[in-house]
């Protein structure tokens, strides 16, 4: 079962950012820094730094599955969410089918 910290970052224009595809063929992308829902609002160089990430979802057609688990969110991103929130995430994608 994959968790937040078995993410791989990568420093990305302007902070840092993963991205993982499972099984299922949902694509989670997360993503902090400067230009990005996250906290800080900085240019850092480690996931390390940030608190708080923006999360995106999508299927294999490429659209967007954010809502699917975000009903309530009226945007294809979600921001602001911790390692634990992220983590109960990618637990839900792993056993969505």
């Amino acid at each position: 079962m994959l968790i937040f910290k078995d993410l791989i970052f990568e420093k990305t224009f302007g902070g840092v950012g993963a991205k993982h595809t499972f099984d299922n063929g949902i694509t989670i992308s997360v993503q902090a820094g400067s230009g990005i829902y996250s906290t800080p609002k900085e240019n850092l160089t480690s996931s390390d730094q940030f608190s708080s990430f923006e999360v995106a979802m999508w299927g294999e057609d490429g659209d967007f599955v954010t809502k699917d688990f975000f009903p309530d969110n009226n945007d294809d991103v979600i921001g602001r969410q911790d390692r634990a929130d992220i983590s109960i995430l990618m637990i839900k994608i792993q056993f969505d089918k």
